[in-house]
């Protein structure tokens, strides 16, 4: 927006210079006034200089009588020297005084001051000269006379009776010069101070005269200014009534201007905006991070050297949620989308224009349209598991994560009230939603174990904040019913592809499995073999390939995510024949012990080749069976279980004092491994850290009265045996 400073300037160039003009006159009138002021003055001095002389001449004249008189008196006596010291003074007085008014200029006193005299017109010069030329015949005889007056030795009379005689005679003719004089100047001063009035009476009458103009011709002009402003703002106030947007300006103290279109009060939801703080008006309705951000941008757009559409960029105001302030409901909130742009003034930067969009039905329908494509792709992951994976798996997941659900709101229903029950409920649920989602990521249903790692991030949070009420199990429903739709969901679309499927040719024999590396070379030749195996297998009840398949498949993608490689062998998997009531928990610990492995157990393949080792690491899966019991054994050739590390992780996490730690058995620190929350593990992730997996091992080998025995070397080998009752 440009500005419009020359128009300005026009407007307002006559008005300076008629103001100008105006203090000019003024400025004329008082300088006249003070010159004729100063003139006036020195008429007056000039009037009481020639009184002065004239009074001094009379003054001459009685002292040289008052000498006359007293000839013969003793020169020393002091009425003697007084009469010859005044004499001798207006003597002095006189002709100082007749030179100065004579020539004009400056005259001082007896007294020191100094007055200035106006020079005198002609007449007044005759009057002068003619008082002088009869002073010049009596002042020579006054100072021949002065000159031996108090000398005893001299006679002074005859000079004394010349002086007195002409002073009879030059006196008179000094008075009326002087009078002649007095009265010349006070015309002279009387007919100025008159013509000094008239030019005063008249100077004042023009700069009235001129003061009414200025204002008649202003004052229209500024109602002519005014009806355009009046104009000007009633368009602008039309616009701002009639625009959907809120528009408003912000100076660099985040002031908002005084002008702001209607829709912003509707926008932003304030009742008063004009003069307010921005950051005040937004405080407590964004973030204070977004507060503390949205001064720092606006600082830099009115940082010159930043250019503007870089700084558009970093708008932390787009599309952002500005809560209710007044504790209605969150659905009053609404989303807002503030868009910056600079005002200058010449080439400065003036001021910041706003302008607010409620853009809250756009950023819902965006949130509706991405939630229904999250929800086409858990479908289209869904319906991927589905196709390649034996149904009898996918039917086998539905109604293990039914039972767990089950399981976990029975938990949730029983009640506890101390400490100890309270502990002893959160590791159950925490054991259930840990195997669960061992199971779905097994199955690559990235879905179901994101919400479960959403569980787990609570379930974890609340072991770690001590004291626990039954209040804190309440947010965990929302998730078990998320799990449950999901549930409903896969088993939904199994059924529909089931029904329009054909019938699988049951003479149609499993493909033969071998063991496979898995690692990122051949993720995704191992991905395809099982695409090609999908459907097309009915493993029926002794599956072991399709079993080794799924549990290989489940080690790749750990060890993907981990970054390291691994190769999983099967022995014996085809001999066992798994009672049914130990199938599920056999999953369950065999998906646990695999992932702890690939977790804990293998090494990156840079620390395995440092150590000597092949870079892909080995995993063995066995499962044995006798007449009375089943067994499972899981060995890896990893780091092996480090006592050391595992007494140092639990004095950091402050289980145990140093001095405790250092007295525990590695019996007693193996122990801890198989605590609930405990883990080796620095940082917590989707496969491991948290503390769960080998818990849930001991509470189901617990459950179905099975041994749990663990053989580990450092450095070399880890190996788990579980021995189950198989009646």
């Amino acid at each position: 927006m440009a500005t419009t400073h020359n128009t300005d300037n026009k407007r307002y160039h006559s008005l300076i210079v008629s103001i100008a003009l105006f203090l000019t006159l003024i400025g004329a009138l008082l300088a006249f006034t003070f010159y004729t002021s100063s003139l006036l003055e020195r008429n007056t001095v000039l009037i009481d200089r020639t009184n002065q002389v004239a009074n001094s001449a009379q003054a001459v004249i009685k002292d040289l009588f008052d000498l006359d008189n007293s000839y013969g008196e003793d020169t020393n006596s002091p009425h003697i020297q007084r009469v010859l010291e005044r004499l001798e003074q207006n003597a002095t007085l006189i002709t100082s005084s007749i030179n100065a008014i004579q020539q004009g200029g400056k005259l001082t006193d007896v007294d020191g001051k100094s007055y200035n005299l106006p020079k005198i017109n002609n007449q007044s010069q005759t009057q002068i000269t003619a008082a002088n030329e009869q002073w010049q015949l009596l002042e020579p005889k006054i100072q021949a006379y002065l000159k031996d007056a108090d000398n005893v030795m001299v006679d002074s009379s005859d000079n004394l009776t010349q002086a007195v005689e002409q002073a009879k005679t030059s006196s008179l003719f000094i008075n009326e010069s002087l009078d002649q004089l007095t009265d010349e100047v006070f015309i002279n001063a009387e007919r100025q101070a008159n013509t000094i009035r008239l030019i005063q009476i008249l100077g004042v009458a023009a700069i009235f005269a001129y003061f009414l103009i200025f204002v008649f011709f202003f004052v229209r002009r500024l109602r002519d200014t005014d009806a355009e402003a009046l104009a000007a703002r009633r368009e602008t106030q039309e616009i701002m009534e009639t625009v959907n947007t809120g528009l408003f300006l912000l100076d660099k103290d985040l002031n908002i201007g005084q002008q702001h279109s209607r829709a912003l009060n509707g926008i932003i939801g304030e009742e008063r905006l004009s003069g307010e703080n921005f950051a005040d008006v937004l405080r407590g309705r964004i973030s204070d991070k977004d507060l503390k951000t949205t001064r720092q941008f606006i600082e830099q757009l009115y940082n010159p050297r930043v250019k503007e559409k870089l700084v558009d960029s970093l708008n932390p105001l787009h599309k952002v949620m500005l809560h209710n302030t007044s504790g209605e409901e969150s659905t009053t909130s609404r989303f807002l989308d503030f868009k910056f742009s600079r005002v200058y003034e010449d080439k400065d930067i003036a001021r910041i224009l706003v302008n607010v969009n409620d853009v809250s039905d756009a950023v819902y329908l965006e949130q509706r349209l991405e939630k229904e494509r999250s929800q086409n792709d858990m479908q289209i992951e869904m319906l991927t598991t589905i196709l390649n994976v034996n149904p009898k798996i996918i039917n086998e997941f539905i109604g293990n994560t039914k039972a767990h659900i089950d399981k976990m709101n029975n938990i949730l229903k029983n009640p506890g009230s101390s400490q100890f029950e309270l502990e002893g409920k959160l590791n159950a649920i925490y054991r259930e939603m840990h195997s669960l989602k061992g199971e779905a990521s097994a199955l690559k249903l990235h879905s179901f174990t994101k919400i479960a790692s959403d569980a787990e991030d609570k379930l974890d949070a609340l072991q770690n904040q001590g004291k626990l009420s039954g209040n804190n199990f309440l947010p965990l429903a929302v998730h078990l019913d998320d799990l449950l739709s999901l549930s409903n969901t896969i088993e939904t679309l199994g059924e529909r592809i089931n029904q329009s499927a054909p019938k699988n040719n049951s003479s149609v024999k499993p493909m033969a499995k071998t063991p496979v590396a898995v690692n990122a070379s051949t993720a995704t030749h191992a991905q395809s073999a099982k695409n090609t195996t999908g459907n097309e297998i009915d493993l029926g009840d002794n599956s072991s390939d399709e079993q080794l398949s799924y549990y290989q498949n489940f080690a790749q993608d750990i060890a993907l995510r981990q970054g390291k490689q691994v190769q999983l062998n099967g022995h014996n998997l085809v001999n066992v024949n798994i009672p049914e009531r130990l199938k599920q928990p056999i999953r369950e610990i065999s998906i646990q012990l695999l992932r702890n492995a690939v977790v804990h157990g293998i090494e990156s393949p840079e620390a395995r080749q440092s150590a000597g080792k092949s870079s892909i690491g080995n995993i063995d899966l066995e499962m044995q069976q006798d007449n009375q019991n089943l067994i499972i054994a899981l060995q890896d050739d990893g780091q092996g279980i480090d006592y050391e590390g595992i007494r140092r992780k639990l004095i950091a996490d402050g289980r145990f004092t140093t001095e405790k730690a250092s007295q525990m058995t590695d019996g007693e620190l193996l122990k801890t491994l198989f605590a609930s929350g405990f883990s080796t593990k620095e940082q917590a992730d989707e496969d491991g850290g948290r503390g769960v997996g080998l818990d849930v091992i001991k509470a189901l080998v617990k459950e179905h009265n099975g041994k749990l025995n663990v053989n580990t070397e450092l450095g070399k080998m880890t190996r788990f045996v579980i021995t189950l009752p198989a009646a």
